[in-house]
This record gives structure tokens, sequence and C-alpha cells, in this order.
């Protein structure tokens, strides 16, 4: 996207060299410093948003090339050197969290430049019933410097507690969103998610970002509202993932907020903007959210996604069926029309230890359910298997490499329709050079 002024821009300094020569050289230095006053690009705030022409990968895609298990798909995406484009199989996991601070200005914006044609807000809301961008209601401690700013520390639901190690007890907090109105929520700095279980301080303990992640991007954070988002994301010419985060204060909060009004709140958000349905994609892990949407809302319940998560609370095993309840064929028919699972529900290993779709894969899609994947680029160095999102298929994981791997099989025979990442520009690189839109 360009500027609204870039056509003229590209002219001024052709017509102003005209201007120049004409004028009196009686007074050459002001001549000279007027016409580079007048050459010098608008300030960035009157500027539009803009991106790059093309989606900028930077080197870490090639890196995972070079790290993959020879054979032919290491050989079809190393002979890939662009161009890359944006898409919507590219979806920006809270932005670009593997080096930003996860749900600010800046993690969204590198998301948007690495090409995620969808990028997510998950939703959650303040003390005075106000929407904003937070992974989870109650994760101000380890994702702002809220901490280190007394007068909001004060109002956190659980105040900072420090470590003792005479008794092995580990340094806490508590900190959520619905503890402060939204006028306190935009003073904080949003900084990289984690925390340190060891700290004698609130400076200590804010100081505990995974070694594999980086601080190098995460002095200034800007935290965003969920209308700021909108705006935002909306200015990159991208799509939205908006996620209704589950309260974890009692409902109704504060008297008569219901869940069902803090669902519809957030769908009113994209309406009041001006988004076409089509281009939102609401997400849940509660049920009961998504088949209010298809009530009430059925043009964005269209393509909402059931977020999966009774692998955690109801026993669900992905290669046994009678644990999926309600089934896949039940889903469909009560208006599901996408699952969002982990990876690792997603993938099996077969006799051959190769990486292929589980039987959860296969149901969902027999079921004509579609799938959208998270999240790849977050488990870290895969050298040792990986972690959570790879527990299915750990014993054929032992380089980072894998990464693209497994997002090969994802695509191609799970069938997803898009993946969320934590660094995008994997997603954006590997859809780029294999064809998809």
């Amino acid at each position: 996207m360009q500027p609204s002024h870039s056509h003229d821009y590209i002219r001024r300094p052709a017509i102003l060299i005209k201007v120049f020569l004409h004028m009196p050289i009686r007074r050459p230095l002001a001549a000279i410093s007027a016409f580079f006053l007048l050459a010098s690009p608008l300030p960035v705030a009157a500027q539009n948003a803009t991106l790059p022409q093309e989606a900028q990968i930077g080197p870490r895609p090639f890196y995972l090339v070079d790290k993959m298990k020879d054979g032919a798909l290491k050989t079809q995406l190393s002979q890939c050197t662009g161009p890359f484009h944006k898409t919507d199989f590219s979806i920006g996991h809270r932005g670009a969290a593997m080096q930003f601070p996860e749900h600010s200005k800046e993690s969204y914006s590198a998301a948007a430049r690495m090409g995620a044609g969808v990028i997510e807000c998950d939703v959650t809301f303040t003390k005075d019933r106000q929407l904003v961008c937070r992974h989870s209601q109650c994760d101000l401690h380890t994702t702002t410097n809220i901490l280190t700013v007394p007068a909001l520390a004060a109002k956190c639901s659980q105040p900072f507690a420090a470590a003792d190690p005479a008794t092995g007890k580990k340094a806490s907090a508590k900190c959520c969103t619905s503890d402060i109105t939204l006028a306190e929520f935009k003073t904080l700095t949003a900084k990289m998610d984690g925390f340190n279980p060891d700290a004698k301080t609130p400076e200590e303990y804010q100081n505990g970002t995974p070694r594999w992640r980086t601080d190098l991007y995460a002095n200034s954070g800007t935290v965003m509202t969920h209308d700021e988002s909108i705006a935002l994301i909306k200015s990159f010419g991208a799509k939205f993932t908006p996620e209704l985060k589950a309260p974890e204060v009692p409902m109704p909060f504060d008297g008569d907020y219901t869940q069902e009004k803090y669902a519809a709140q957030m769908l009113d958000a994209y309406k009041k903007a001006g988004i076409p349905p089509e281009n939102v994609f609401a997400q849940s892990f509660n049920l009961a959210d998504i088949l209010y949407w298809v009530k009430t809302e059925p043009a964005f319940a269209r393509q909402a996604v059931y977020l999966e998560e009774r692998y955690e609370k109801e026993g669900l095993d992905p290669n046994k069926p009678e644990t999926w309840k309600p089934s896949m064929e039940e889903l469909k028919a009560s208006g599901v029309a996408i699952l969002g699972p982990p990876i690792w529900t997603m993938l099996t290993l077969n006799d051959k230890s190769e990486i292929v779709p589980s039987a959860y894969a296969k149901a969902a899609k027999a079921a004509g359910l579609g799938l959208i994947g998270w999240s790849l680029e977050r488990d870290g160095p895969l050298n040792k298997g990986g972690a959570f999102y790879h527990q299915s298929v750990k014993a054929a994981i032992d380089r980072d490499g894998d990464t693209l791997t497994v997002l090969d099989v994802l695509a191609k025979q799970v069938g997803v329709r898009g993946m969320f990442s934590d660094w995008p520009a994997t997603t954006t690189f590997y859809a780029s050079c294999t064809g998809m839109k």
C-alpha cells in the first residue's frame, strides 16, 4: 500500500529543481535551504500505514531449509528465492511473538511486514469493560511492566511476592486487565512474555525472557486496545482473527456484564469499523461462544474457529474417536465450520516413523470441518525433539529444519487452510515457495 501522496512526492524534486533554477541568485543559501526543506518526506505521523512491496522474510526461513534433512522438499525449498507474498495461510500468532512483545503494535507490524495475511488479537476486558489485546486476562505481570509501576502494581489481584530460597517458595504475582481501567492499561509498556521464578524484586521478576527469544525489540512495546488493533490491521490490508479469551473473573462481571454481552461486544467492534464478516475469523475455546455466534451472528459464524482444548479438560485422545465428545459430525451439524487444534493433535507417526495425519485430522476433514493449526515456531529449538507442540511426533524431530517438514505435512496431507506462527516469515516463505495463495 502506497501513501496517497506518493505520486506527487516522486514528482516534487523535479518540479522543485525547475523552481530553484529560476530563483534569483542574490540569496543562494536561502534557496538551497528551501529546496531541501520542501523535498524532505512528510512527517511519519502524516503518512498512511505502508508495507514493503513484497513480504520481508529475512534469513530465518533459509536457515531452516539449510537445517532440513536431505530430500525432495529440501531441494525444492532451497531453490526458492522469491518473490514472497502476503498470504492468508500465514497467520501472525499474537503478531510476531518469537522476537517482538506479543500483542504490541510492533509485533503486529512485524507480522504484516513478514507477509501475514491474517493477524491475531486475543481479546479480554478491563475494569471499565473496554476490550484490549492480551493473551490472557491475567498475564500483565509477565507481558507488561506493570509490576515496576507502583501505582498500578498496587491494584494487582495478587501483589508481587519474592522468592524464598530457604523454603523453596518461588516468586509470584497476578495482575489482570480487569484490575485496571483502559486509561491505566494504555500507560503500560509491553515486554516479552516471561518471568524469573527466583526473583527477589519486581525488576528481577520481569527479567525472564526465554534464552531462545530476545529483548532486542522489547524496550518500548506499545500495548493495543481491540479497536486500535482493528484500525492497524485494516491499514495493512490484512484480515483479522480475534480470540475471545476466557474470563478469569466470575461472570457476570461487575453485576451485569455477561459472557453473551462480552461475545457480542467483540464482534460489534468489527461491524462498527465496517469490516466485512468474511475478513474476520472469530475464535474461542468455549463451544458455547461459537454456538452463540451461530445463533446471533451467522455471517461471522460461517468462519468462526472452535479452538481445541478437550485433550486438556475432557480426555480427548487424537487417535481414539470415542473420546471426541462432541464428535466431528456433531460439531459440524451444530454449526461449527472450522476447528483450531494444536499441531500435535493433527499428527502422528506411522510404522516407518514418518510424520502423517492423525485419526483426528482425517475425521475432521471427512466431516467437512476446516482446520487452522497452532502454533508453529513456538517450541523453541527443535534439536531435542521440541516440546508441547511436537509431542506426538517427538521421535521424528531432531533439528530446527523439521519445522518445515512438519509444516509440509500439515499443508499437503492434513490440509490446514492456515497456520498460526510466532514467526510468520516461515509460513509466508513456505506458502510462496509451494504456490499457495
